[in-house]
Order: structure tokens, then sequence, then C-alpha cells
């Protein structure tokens, strides 16, 4: 059963990349939350505090007027507080997929407890 107020957490953390908000990644992220990456060739992990002082300090693709490119590819619901959500989104020239792991956290509020994500591509400069 897809909630409403999932699809708004995920809008909530297309914001906070768009616009570099830390807010709204507070908003979204469980503060013990961790995002992983395996591009390199070996697993890199990023606690939450260090990936929210690296969005900080980035200009943001609001900032450029960046076209914002953002979708929803799956929504997999592993239970009634639990969910998979795969997203594509543009950053700049990088386009990334990400599997965000939500759970229904004690107020019944959707957070982000783990993202995996991958750098799918570079694009040219527009």
């Amino acid at each position: 059963m897809l909630r409403e107020d999932l699809l708004n957490a995920v809008a909530v953390y297309f914001d906070a990349i768009y616009f570099c908000d830390t807010d709204k990644l507070d908003q979204v992220f469980h503060p013990e939350s961790s995002l992983f990456d395996a591009d390199q060739g070996r697993v890199f992990v990023d606690p939450i505090a260090s990936f929210r002082k690296d969005v900080s300090t980035r200009p943001s693709p609001a900032s450029v007027n960046q076209v914002r490119k953002d979708e929803i590819l799956l929504i997999d619901c592993l239970s009634e507080r639990s969910a998979l959500v795969k997203l594509r989104l543009r950053a700049h020239r990088n386009v990334f997929v990400d599997h965000l792991n939500f759970v229904l956290d004690h107020d019944d509020e959707w957070k982000i407890v783990a993202k995996v994500w991958h750098l799918e591509r570079v694009v040219d400069a527009e």
C-alpha cells in the first residue's frame, strides 16, 4: 500500500539535493543513517553527518538555474513501515541512481535509514 506521506518524504529528499538544503536533509534522514557507494571498486561509507557537511559546502543546482531532473523509478513496500525507493536525479553534470531505504519512525514519519548510490553517468555541460 503506497502512502502519500512516503511520496512527500521523497519530494523532501529531491528538494534537499536540488537546493543543497541541510534542514531538509535533517528532516528526511534518520540521524544515524549512512550512505554507501561501491563505484571505485571498494565500499565507501559516509555517515549522514559527513554527507550533510559536504552538501552544505556545495553550490546547489538551483543556484545555477539547472533544469531540475529527478524521477522515481520504483517503490517497493517491504511492509507497512518500510520501503525501498529507487530514483534518478541530476546534480550539476552528475546523474545518480539512488536506492533509499525508508522506515516509519516512532512519530510515524518516513526517514531514510540507508542510501546506496551510484554515479550513472556524467553529462556534457549545457
